[in-house]
């Protein structure tokens, strides 16, 4: 591995696997310093009763030490990765470069180093270069979630890969995880990713009318569309509620229907669906209602009709099926008249935490979320309004 620079964000992307897990956990970490910034966030990331051991010089240790004894008990230093056992959560803290057959190598020769349902974090440079060839090719196999991190020297690209099953029961365990396509504005709200890029074109559309056309103020026009477009991005933070047997919503908005119903798709069971319309002013991101595995994940074509209207049930959907300690629960991102462009971004095989954020919609839609009707009971019906993640719609059983 070559050193390149890692910055606070991209470290805080690289441990985010090991900073949710909310039960003992046990966490590897190589390719680090004393000076390293992915060190400083592994041992930000540690709560009671984890531990963590650190591949590297044995000068290490007086590092550790100054922490305190609460780090000093749960930080291990060995010499070379062949004196460290098998952890949860391994982290390799340079990012990988060079060839494609180097990058291979290196992820194989961790294998072995990888609990059962484990994940390995890796980070590549985000443009080019056959390592990020590699990394990608990976994560297409053994993927469960990949962050572009921008706001680092280079640009880098955080993989969390799983190369053993994991259970569903293990999402229990997990606070939602880290996003750095949320950027932050405050401490309480952030704006998606797509919202920078859609409120740059904007802007960037302004400069070169004002460029072009001095004289007109028709730039005026995208200029002032940039800052309501930012603002449909936006993607606030949200307390969950603390009942263990807690559904939230998927999505802000107001429910449009609650009702039993069967789905082949899904199984032989009858479901309990929510249904939840979003207009353009709704904050659009989707969180997932229940902690679960996804374990499936497709789209049904269909029309564009208002998400509102009972025609809605046959526009283009996006389906993430969860499995979960109560059975099977599905999450359906539809689009409506307006919305054309549905973002999913955890992949099959990935964990979820209730209330974690995995995908949006972009402008007016509905989501609607599928839960065991003999398991659960609905706390909400048509016509309330709802806050993603953090209001309750129903209560399992």
């Amino acid at each position: 591995m070559t050193a390149s620079p890692v910055g606070e964000r991209a470290a805080r992307t690289l441990t985010a696997e090991l900073a949710r897990h909310t039960g003992a956990t046990t966490g590897l970490l190589l390719g680090v310093d004393a000076e390293s910034p992915v060190l400083a966030a592994a041992i930000d990331a540690l709560l009671p009763g984890d531990t963590l051991t650190v591949v590297g010089d044995p000068s290490l240790r007086a590092h550790i030490e100054e922490q305190g004894r609460w780090v000093a008990d749960r930080v291990r230093i060995v010499p070379t990765l062949d004196e460290a056992d098998a952890a949860q959560v391994v982290i390799v803290g340079t990012p990988l470069t060079g060839t494609a057959d180097e990058a291979r190598a290196e992820v194989d020769g961790l294998a072995k180093y990888i609990a059962d349902g484990g994940v390995v974090s890796v980070a590549t440079p985000a443009f080019g270069g056959g390592a990020a060839e590699e990394l990608d090719r990976q994560g297409a196999l053994f993927g469960v979630g990949t962050d572009l991190v921008v706001a680092n020297r280079p640009p880098l690209r955080v993989h969390r890969l799983r190369f053993s099953p994991a259970s569903a029961s293990l999402a229990d365990g997990l606070a939602p995880a880290y996003r750095p396509s949320s950027v932050p504005l405050t401490r309480g709200m952030h704006i998606d990713s797509n919202g920078v890029v859609a409120a740059g074109l904007f802007a960037g559309a302004a400069a070169l009318l004002r460029m072009a056309r001095p004289s007109s103020k028709l730039w005026l026009v995208p200029a002032v569309a940039a800052l309501p477009v930012a603002a449909f991005f936006r993607d606030p933070e949200r307390a969950l509620p603390t009942e263990e047997s807690a559904v939230v919503a998927a999505s802000d908005g107001k429910v449009l229907s609650v009702e039993r119903l069967r789905d082949e798709r899904f199984g032989d069971g009858e479901f309990l669906r929510v249904a939840v319309f979003l207009s353009v002013l709704d904050v659009h991101v989707n969180r997932s209602p229940v902690a679960g595995k996804v374990v499936d994940y497709f789209v049904a074509d269909g029309g564009f009709a208002a998400a509102m209207k009972p025609d809605a049930e046959h526009n283009v959907a996006a389906y993430t099926v969860l499995e979960t300690a109560h059975g099977t629960v599905v999450v359906a991102q539809r689009t409506g008249l307006i919305a054309r462009r549905i973002v999913q971004r955890a992949p099959v095989g990935s964990l979820l935490a209730r209330g974690e954020r995995f995908g949006l919609i972009r402008f007016g839609s509905r989501t609607d979320v599928y839960l065991p009707a003999e398991a659960a009971d609905a706390t909400v019906a048509p016509g309330d309004r709802v806050l993603g993640g953090a209001s309750v719609i129903a209560t399992w059983r």
